[in-house]
């Protein structure tokens, strides 16, 4: 089955000092956009067996969460809500969705495959793809936002505040959904941590200074580098536990990879798959040379038919909930605050044109 891919994806800038204002911006120009990411997340959360009362309980109770944790981005939130005129607990349950989905009986989460690494000769640069449910490929979108603490550029979804970017500091993050069994509403929703980080932090160190102080009720891993550092983070209500480059490279699937957390982990949602996955590209980066560029990096998850689909294409016969797709392929390089987005997967790389995005 063939992505359908939108004629032009949009690219959202927003420039201003007050947040609710980027919001109000990011908002209007995603007036029609808002709306289809709602009508999508609506239908995924009733398969899942989610009501809609749930989902605007857990809404608000995220939003709340938010605005005692960061009230900038508890305003940009309110801010994308009022330029897109959505009501504001439908924008909150965007920004919860990995959170509110974790109650879903049906639909499990997406799957990501992540590499960074850390080379002294050639430094630091990470590349991933971004696997989720097809439908949602027309609701994506490359942002550009200026004036908090640092800009960023990157790529995320209709009304979510972030995912996977780049900062003018030269704070790099790649995002992946992992699942722990007290997984919860009642936390800083991780997408909305996301952006915290990298509106905030100017180093790896000062990102992990802000998620060790977040309340977190749900599971995920950010990979976080800059310049001279680079960390592995498993996130779950039960703690957070950092693991440091082995070979120079990091590499992440969807499981846990520190004992802890990994005792109460989902294994019924990724596995086998992530760990399959997991052990191919690391036998593939035992086997090769080791990357150099972020473009030799990128080519580690291109995979073909008989591997692990690390290159994921969704199966047509599949029903919603269950036809996943490499939706988008990113690489980060912080020495020049660079992010590159793929309107594809990692085997279009050469055929489809990457959008380069600067932060600094």
């Amino acid at each position: 089955m063939s992505i359908p891919r939108p004629e032009h994806r949009p690219h959202i800038k927003a420039a201003a000092t007050d947040p609710y204002e980027r919001g109000v911006a990011r908002g209007e120009q995603l007036r029609e956009g808002i709306p289809a990411a709602i009508e999508v997340y609506d239908r995924l959360f009733a398969l899942g067996g989610i009501t809609a009362a749930q989902v605007r309980e857990d809404a608000e109770r995220a939003l709340e969460a938010i605005g005692r944790f960061r009230p900038a981005a508890h305003a940009e939130i309110t801010g994308i809500a009022k330029g897109a005129g959505a009501e504001e607990w439908r924008v909150a349950a965007l920004n919860a969705r990995t959170e509110i989905l974790a109650r879903s009986v049906a639909v499990p989460p997406g799957e990501c495959t992540t590499i960074v690494r850390r080379d002294g000769a050639s430094g630091t640069f990470g590349v991933q793809t971004w696997d989720w449910h097809v439908e949602l490929n027309g609701m994506w979108h490359t942002l550009e936002s200026r004036g908090g603490a640092h800009d960023v550029v990157g790529l995320t979804e209709n009304g979510i505040l972030g995912k996977m970017g780049v900062n003018s500091a030269g704070l790099a993050l790649h995002f992946n959904i992992l699942g722990h069994v007290d997984d919860g509403i009642g936390g800083i929703p991780v997408h909305v941590l996301a952006a915290i980080v990298l509106e905030e932090a100017g180093s790896v160190a000062e990102a992990v200074e802000i998620i060790r102080g977040a309340p977190l009720a749900s599971s995920g891993s950010l990979a976080l580098f800059d310049e001279r550092d680079a960390v592995l983070l498993d996130m779950s209500p039960v703690g957070i536990f950092e693991m440091r480059p082995e070979n120079g490279t990091l590499l992440r699937t969807n499981h846990f990879l520190t004992p802890t957390p990994a005792t109460g982990e989902k294994t019924w949602l990724y596995q086998p798959d992530s760990g399959e996955r997991y052990d191919f590209v690391r036998d593939r980066l035992a086997r090769r040379q080791p990357p150099t560029t972020v473009d030799e990096l990128a080519d580690f998850l291109v995979t073909g038919a008989g591997e692990p689909p690390v290159t994921c294409l969704p199966d047509p016969d599949l029903p919603l909930g269950q036809r996943w797709a490499s939706l988008a392929t990113v690489t980060l390089e912080p020495a020049t605050r660079t992010a590159r987005i793929l309107d594809g997967t990692p085997a279009d790389i050469g055929v489809r044109d990457w959008r380069v995005l600067t932060a600094g």
